[in-house]
């Protein structure tokens, strides 16, 4: 195929993938109450999965200290516009989460042709892989992030005088982004195994800057959280374990490539 040809393939990848976006957008759209009344504000509520779990936790202890009782939180619209905007932003935000799965498998069906066979082989399942760190990121942010970065946040007061009357744009671009930064940071294996079979990263490598990718991990969750210590701790210490977890993929990946090395040598 030549380059043009390229560009045409794969801009039919892009609409069908948009189109998928699209569909299920349109679909959060007209879901309008489930949405916000039960996704969007959920966390909000002390009645949310993640609290009442830590109120039965707190029972187990005997103690009270994790069960949240109320979230001090009142939500308003300041803006004309503010209402409709916030419902097409959530709407493409569902809809694009949603559509993940199916988008991801649109840009692989146009990469794995240009991949070799022991490539494509090699990188059998990439697509379901993919779709689970997602989606396990996604849920990650929403059950545990979220619910705790809220309760902290809604409960920190300067002094008694000062309530906290929530714009809802501030409210929904921070559980967007909460949501959607778990979700893209989870692939953190994945990158690892295809920069490991590229041969730009090894084990020895990942050690050696363990203690910078560290820094670095601190630096990503201060920057994608609510500025609060325990929200960044929170997606600090799964991004560690996952970063320990590549380096136990580009293990096998290098070990794996001495054994073919090997092999070949002896034939």
């Amino acid at each position: 195929m030549s380059f043009l040809d390229h560009l045409e393939e794969l801009r039919w990848h892009l609409v069908r993938s948009a189109a998928a976006i699209l569909v299920f957008s349109i679909a959060a759209f007209i879901l309008k109450d489930y949405i916000w009344g039960e996704l969007i504000f959920g966390p909000s509520r002390a009645d949310f999965w993640t609290y009442r779990m830590l109120c039965k936790l707190s029972e187990l202890m005997n103690s009270e200290l994790l069960c949240i009782d109320g979230i001090p939180l009142d939500f308003q619209n300041r803006k004309l516009t503010g209402q409709f905007t916030m419902h097409i932003m959530s709407s493409f935000v569902v809809g694009l989460i949603a559509a993940f799965p199916y988008a991801f498998w649109e840009m692989w069906r146009f990469v794995s042709p240009g991949l070799h066979r022991n490539e494509r082989r090699a990188s059998r399942g990439a697509v379901v892989v993919v779709s689970f760190l997602f989606m396990s990121g996604v849920l990650f942010g929403y059950y545990i992030i979220t619910p705790l970065s809220l309760n902290f946040l809604s409960h920190y007061q300067l002094v008694d005088i000062i309530r906290n009357d929530i714009d809802i744009i501030s409210y929904v671009g921070v559980l967007s982004t909460l949501v959607l930064a778990c979700g893209f940071m989870f692939q953190l294996p994945m990158v690892s195994y295809f920069l490991s079979k590229a041969g730009l990263v090894t084990p020895s490598l990942m050690r050696r800057y363990r203690k910078h990718s560290i820094v670095v991990i601190l630096l990503l969750s201060a920057i994608l959280t609510p500025p609060d210590v325990i929200s960044q701790l929170l997606i600090a210490l799964p991004l560690s374990l996952l970063y320990e977890v590549s380096i136990l993929i580009s293990k096998r990946i290098e070990n794996k490539r001495i054994r073919d090395d090997q092999r070949e040598a002896i034939q």
